[in-house]
C-alpha cells in the first residue's frame, strides 16, 4: 500500500529538464502534500547532445553528480559513537573538535538585559494576541477540521454496522464456530421442505452480508481515492527510471569502446617495452643470484679447509657472511633450505673445537717445564708454522666473537690442576735424591714429606716456592696476551662506533637536499596522469635499483670468495683478518660492558692464581706439621722457615698485586704452636729447676757474666757460644750488674738466659711479639709464685728436703727477685720496639709483674723482721734486772743479732741491711719497753735503772761493732716511759 502522504500528479515536462510539481488546491485538504522525490532525475548538461554525460570532455569539471555520498550519509557516520557529531568530523577525522572562537573586540557583548525593555513592551500585546487566537480560531482551519471530522464520523458509523467478528484477525470460515455464527442454521432447520419463511430469511441474510460488503468496499475505495496520487506518481517514476537506465547503459558502452581504443593506441606498445625491460632485469638478477648461489655452495668445503688449518676466525666470518646472504639475498631458495641449519651446527662444532683447543693450549702451556722461559711459548712446529702466541690470540678472538666469555674458567681449572702437579713433581724430584725414603713403601706425598729431615724438607719448600714463582710469571704473561686482545677488540668497537656516528651525520646532510623515493613516485604518477610515455623513467629507476642490488650481491659474493681464497692461498695475516672482521658490518663482538667485565675477570684470575699457589704451599706446610715436627723446631730453624715464607709472599705480592693471607695465616698458626711449645718447654724447665733448687748461693760462670754485660751494653740477644780455652776466667761468687753485686741461685741465671731466648725469638719473628710477650709474662709470674711457695711457703722442705728455711735462704730469694725486677724495664723497652702502637696496651702486664715482685720482696723483708721479733719476744720474756751485768739475756740477743748480720751482710747491699736492722732494732726496743713496764723499772736514777743502762750499753756496743752498722742511730732512750 502506498504512503499516507499525498503526492503531486505525474510531471508533464518542463524547460531545461526541470519538472515542477503541481499543488493540489482542493478545499478539503488540510495541508499541502509533499511529493516523493524523483528516483533518477535527468542530468542538466546545458547542451543538446543528449542525456549521456561526456566523460572525456568534462573530466575536470566538477558537478554535484561527482559527489560520492549524500548529505545524510555524511552526517550519519556509523563510526561515531554519538550521532550528534557534526559534519566536519567526516573530512577532518574523529579528532576534530570545535574550539571556542575568540569574541571580536569591535562588537559589544549582547546579553538578555539589552532586550529587556522590548520584551516588557511587547508582553502585554502578546498576551492579548494569544487570548484572541483562543477565542476566535481561523475559519479555514475550522472548516477543514469539521469536514474531516464529519467524513470520519460518517465512515466510522457505517463501519460500526459490520459485526466485529468480520474484523478479527483470526477470522476463518473453516472454523465451525465462526461459520455457525456467520450463517446461523437455525433459520434453515425446519421440519418440512423449504418454506417461504426460510426463503425470506435467506434473502435477508444475503442482503445483510451484501450490505456489509458494500460498506467495506466503499471504505476501501475512499481510502484508495485518498492515496491515488501517490500510486500514480510511483508508477510514473518507475517508467522514467527504466528509461534512464537504458540511456546509462548506452553511455557506458560508448565509454568502454573509447577506453579500448586508448588502450590499443597508447598503452600496449609501452607496456610491451616495459615487460621486455623487466624481463631483462629479471634475467640479470637471476644471473647474479646464480653466481651468489655458486659462491654459497662452496661455503662448507671452504669452512672445512679453514678448520683443517685451525683458522677458526676465518671460518666463523665465512659462516656469518653466508648466513647473512641466506637471510637477505637467498631467502626461500629450496635447494638451500637445509644450509642454514647445517651452518648453525657447524658453528656449534667450531665453538666446541675452539674450547677444546684453548683447553689443550692451556694444559700444554701450564704443564711444560718450569725451567724454560716462563713467558708464552714462542715457536713450536705446527702444521701452519704459526707461533703459539698468534694461536692464542686467534683462539681468544674467536671465543670473544662467539661470546664464549667463560673461557677464563677453563684456564682457571687447568691452572689448579697444574698447581697440584707442580707440588707432586717437586716432591718426586726431592725424593729421588734421598736414599732413606723408599717410594714403594711410603707412597703418599704427605708421608714422604714427614719422613724427610728438616733441612731436606726445607730445601723442598724453597724449590716449591721457586717453581710457583715461575708458574705465576708464566700465567701473568699468558693473561697479558689475552688482555691485549680484549683491549684491541674494545678499541675497535669504539672506532666502529665513531665511524657509524660520523656516517650517520654525513648521510643526514646528504639526504636533506636530494629527492626522496616518495617524490620519485609522485613524479612517476604525474607522468602517468598526463598520459605521456613513461618507459624511459621506469627504465632509469629500474637500472638504479638493479645497480644497487648488483652492488650488494657483489659485496656478499666478494666476502665469501675472499674468505675462500684466503684459506686456499695458505695462512692469512692475523692482524689484517681481525681488522677486517672488526670493520665488517656483522660485528658480533661483545659490548663494551662485557669486555670490561672480561678484563676484570682476567685480573681476578691472576689474583686467583696467587691464592692457588699460596694454598698449595699451605698444603705442603700443613703436611709437614701434621705430626708436630714444626713445633719441635729450634728458634733458628723456625726463623729460617719464617723468612723463606715471608720472601715468597712478598715476591708474589709484587708479581700479582694481591696480598694473599692463606700462607701467612698458616705460618702464623704454626708460629702460635711454636710459641706454645717454646713456652711450655721453658716453663717446664724452669719448674724443674725451681723444684730442685736448694736456695744456696751459686757461682756465676763467665758466660753468664758476659751475657749480663751484653745486656748492659744494649744487646738484647743471645751471644754466640765460645769454644772453651785454657785461659778462660774462673767463675765468680757474685753477678756484677752495673757495678752492683748480686748473690743469686743457679735458677735465676738460667732464667736470665730464658727470657733472652724469648727476646731473641721476637727479634727473629716480629709477628709473634704479642703472643711471646704474653707467654714471657706468664713465665715471670710462674717464677714469682713458685719461688714464693718454695721459700716463704716453706715448700722446699718437702720438695727438696731442706731441714729449715734459713735467713740466708730468704735473703738469697729476695736478692734474686730484685735482679729480675732490675731486668723487667729492659725487657719492656725491648718488646715496645717490636709492637705496633695499637698493641701497647699489652705492656701493662709488666707493670703488674713488677708490683707483684716488689710485694714479694717486701714480704721476705717482713719475714726476716718477724723471725727476730719472735726471738726477742721469747728471750726478753725471761729478762730480770739483777747482777751480774751484762745479763745472759742481752748476751743471747747480741749473739743472735751477730748471726743475722753475718747471714745477710754478704747477700744484701748495705742500704738494705741498714734498713732491715733499723726495723729489727725497733722491734727489740718495743719488746724491751714492754718487759721493763712489766718489771716496774722506771727512769728514776735508782739501782735497777743503772743495771738496765749497763745492759743497753752492752747491746748498743755490740750492734755498733757490726759492719755497715757503725753509723746506725739506735736511739735507745725510747725504752723508758715518761714520768707522769
Amino acid at each position: 500500500m502506498a504512503s499516507s502522504h499525498r503526492s503531486s500528479p505525474v510531471p508533464r515536462g518542463g524547460r531545461d529538464g526541470i519538472y515542477p510539481k503541481e499543488r493540489d488546491t482542493s478545499p478539503h485538504r488540510c495541508r499541502p502534500i509533499r511529493s516523493l522525490p524523483d528516483v533518477c532525475p535527468k542530468e542538466p548538461t546545458g547542451e543538446g547532445r543528449g542525456l549521456c554525460p561526456s566523460v572525456v570532455a568534462e573530466h575536470d569539471r566538477w558537478t554535484v553528480y561527482s559527489s560520492k555520498v549524500n548529505l545524510p550519509a555524511a552526517l550519519n557516520d556509523p563510526r561515531l559513537a554519538k550521532r550528534e557529531s557534526d559534519f566536519f568530523t567526516k573530512t577532518w577525522g574523529l579528532d576534530f573538535a570545535e574550539t571556542e572562537v575568540m569574541p571580536s573586540f569591535y562588537l559589544p557583548n549582547i546579553t538578555r538585559e539589552h532586550f529587556g525593555p522590548y520584551l516588557q513592551e511587547m508582553a502585554q500585546r502578546e498576551r492579548i494576541h494569544e487570548r484572541c487566537k483562543t477565542i476566535c480560531p481561523n475559519k479555514d482551519d475550522v472548516d477543514a477540521v469539521s469536514s474531516i471530522t464529519t467524513n470520519h464520523d460518517k465512515s466510522r458509523a457505517e463501519l460500526e454496522q459490520v459485526p466485529k467478528i468480520f474484523m478479527k484477525p483470526e477470522f476463518a470460515l473453516e472454523d465451525p464456530a465462526t461459520f455457525n455464527t456467520v450463517l446461523p442454521w437455525s433459520h434453515f432447520n425446519s421440519a418440512g421442505g423449504k418454506s417461504s419463511r426460510d426463503v425470506a430469511s435467506s434473502k435477508l441474510l444475503q442482503e445483510k452480508l451484501s450490505h456489509y460488503l458494500d460498506v467495506v468496499e466503499v471504505s476501501i475505495a475512499r481510502q484508495i481515492s485518498l492515496r491515488s496520487e501517490a500510486f500514480f506518481h510511483a508508477m510514473s517514476s518507475q517508467h522514467e527510471l527504466q528509461d534512464r537506465l537504458q540511456e546509462t547503459q548506452r553511455a557506458v558502452a560508448v565509454l568502454r569502446g573509447r577506453t579500448a581504443a586508448i588502450d590499443r593506441v597508447m598503452c600496449q606498445g609501452p607496456l610491451t617495452a616495459l615487460r621486455t625491460a623487466l624481463t631483462r632485469n629479471n634475467c640479470v638478477k637471476l644471473h647474479n643470484k646464480l653466481k651468489l648461489m655458486a659462491a654459497v655452495h662452496q661455503t662448507q668445503p671452504t669452512v672445512q679447509l679453514l678448520l683443517s688449518t685451525s683458522e677458526f676466525v676465518g671460518a666463523l666470518e665465512l659462516i656469518s657472511t653466508t648466513k647473512e646472504v641466506l637471510q637477505q639475498e637467498l631467502q626461500g631458495i629450496h635447494s638451500f633450505r637445509h644450509l642454514g641449519s647445517q651452518l648453525c651446527e657447524l658453528e656449534k662444532l667450531i665453538d666446541k673445537m675452539m674450547v677444546e683447543d684453548f683447553s689443550m693450549y692451556a694444559r700444554s702451556d701450564l704443564n711444560r717445564s718450569l725451567r724454560d722461559e716462563p713467558q708464552v711459548l714462542e715457536k713450536v712446529h705446527t702444521p701452519t708454522a704459526a707461533s703459539q702466541k698468534e694461536r692464542l690470540e686467534c683462539l681468544v678472538f674467536g671465543l670473544l666473537r662467539q661470546r664464549k666469555l667463560d673461557f677464563l674458567d677453563i684456564y682457571s681449572d687447568e691452572m689448579i690442576m697444574a698447581a697440584k702437579a707442580i707440588v707432586a713433581q717437586c716432591v718426586a724430584e726431592s725424593v729421588l735424591h734421598i736414599e732413606e725414603i723408599d717410594t714403594e713403601v711410603v707412597t703418599k706425598l704427605a708421608d714422604q714429606m714427614r719422613v724427610m729431615t728438616f733441612p731436606q724438607w726445607f730445601e723442598l719448600l724453597k724449590n716449591v716456592f721457586e717453581s710457583f714463582l715461575l708458574f705465576l710469571q708464566r700465567i701473568k704473561a699468558t693473561l697479558y696476551v689475552i688482555k691485549n686482545v680484549v683491549l684491541e677488540v674494545l678499541a675497535s668497537n669504539q672506532k666502529i662506533r665513531l665511524l657509524e656516528e660520523a656516517g650517520s651525520g654525513a648521510a643526514g646532510q646528504e639526504a636533506s637536499p636530494g629527492p626522496s623515493p616518495l617524490q620519485g613516485e609522485a613524479e612517476l604518477a604525474y607522468l602517468t596522469h598526463e598520459g605521456l610515455f613513461i618507459s624511459d623513467a621506469l627504465n632509469e629507476a629500474q637500472q638504479n635499483q638493479q645497480a644497487v642490488v648488483q652492488d650488494q650481491n657483489s659485496v656478499m659474493g666478494s666476502r665469501i670468495q675472499a674468505a675462500g681464497s684466503d684459506s686456499a692461498s695458505g695462512t692469512t695475516e692475523t692482524i689484517v683478518s681481525r681488522e677486517q672482521s672488526f670493520m665488517s658490518g656483522e660485528n658480533m663482538m661483545p659490548s663494551d660492558l662485557e669486555l670490561n667485565r672480561v678484563i676484570n675477570n682476567i685480573q681476578e684470575l691472576l689474583y686467583s692464581a696467587s691464592d692457588v699457589s699460596h694454598d698449595r704451599c699451605v698444603k705442603v706446610l700443613t703436611a709437614r706439621a701434621k705430626d708436630g715436627s714444626l713445633e719441635r723446631l729450634s728458634s733458628a730453624e723456625f726463623v729460617c722457615l719464617s723468612q723463606a715464607v715471608e720472601a715468597f709472599v712478598r715476591d708474589t705480592e709484587e708479581l700479582c698485586g694481591r696480598r694473599s693471607v692463606s700462607l701467612r695465616g698458616a705460618l702464623q698458626s704454626q708460629a702460635n704452636r711454636f710459641v706454645h711449645r717454646f713456652h711450655e718447654e721453658r716453663k717446664t724447665k724452669l719448674s724443674l729447676l725451681l723444684d730442685n733448687e736448694r736456695w744456696k748461693q751459686a757461682e756465676v760462670p763467665t758466660e753468664f757474666q758476659d751475657l749480663v754485660n751484653s745486656i748492659a751494653d744494649g744487646r738484647i740477644t743471645l751471644p754466640e757460644r765460645k769454644i772453651p780455652g785454657p785461659e778462660d776466667r774462673k767463675p765468680t761468687e757474685f753477678l756484677l750488674v752495673n757495678g752492683q753485686k748480686y748473690a743469686v741461685v743457679g735458677t735465676v741465671l738460667l732464667l736470665i738466659r730464658i727470657f733472652l731466648e724469648y727476646c731473641q725469638c721476637v727479634n727473629d719473628i716480629p709477628s709473634i711479639a704479642t703472643d711471646m710477650l704474653t707467654r714471657l709474662s706468664d713465665l715471670l709470674k710462674h717464677f714469682n709464685s713458685r719461688s714464693c711457695q718454695l721459700v716463704l711457703g716453706a715448700g722446699a722442705l718437702q720438695v727438696v728436703g731442706l731441714k729449715t728455711i734459713t735467713t740466708k735462704n730468704l735473703a738469697l730469694a729476695s736478692r734474686c727477685l730484685q735482679l729480675v725486677v732490675h731486668y723487667i724495664p729492659i725487657i719492656r723497652a725491648h718488646f715496645e720496639t717490636k709492637l705496633q702502637p695499637k698493641q701497647f696496651s699489652v705492656l701493662r702486664h709488666f707493670d703488674h709483674i713488677t708490683k707483684d715482685y716488689n710485694d714479694h720482696i717486701a714480704e721476705i723483708s717482713a719475714k726476716l723482721v718477724a723471725i727476730m721479733d719472735s726471738l726477742f719476744e721469747k728471750v726478753l720474756s725471761k729478762y730480770e734486772v739483777k747482777a751480774p751485768m751484762p745479763s745472759a739475756c742481752f748476751r743471747n740477743v747480741c749473739k743472735q743479732m751477730a748471726k743475722m748480720h753475718e747471714a745477710l751482710y754478704e747477700l744484701l747491699p748495705e742500704e738494705q741491711t741498714q734498713m732491715l736492722f733499723l726495723r729489727i732494732n725497733a722491734s727489740f726496743k718495743l719488746h724491751l719497753k714492754r718487759q721493763l713496764a712489766r718489771l716496774g723499772v722506771v727512769n728514776d736514777g735508782g739501782p735497777q735503772q743503772g743495771l738496765v743502762v749497763v745492759d743497753v750499753a752492752f747491746y748498743t756496743e755490740n750492734v755498733a761493732a757490726l759492719k755497715s752498722l757503725e753509723r746506725l742511730d739506735l736511739n735507745m732512750a725510747e725504752i723508758w716511759e715518761q714520768k707522769r
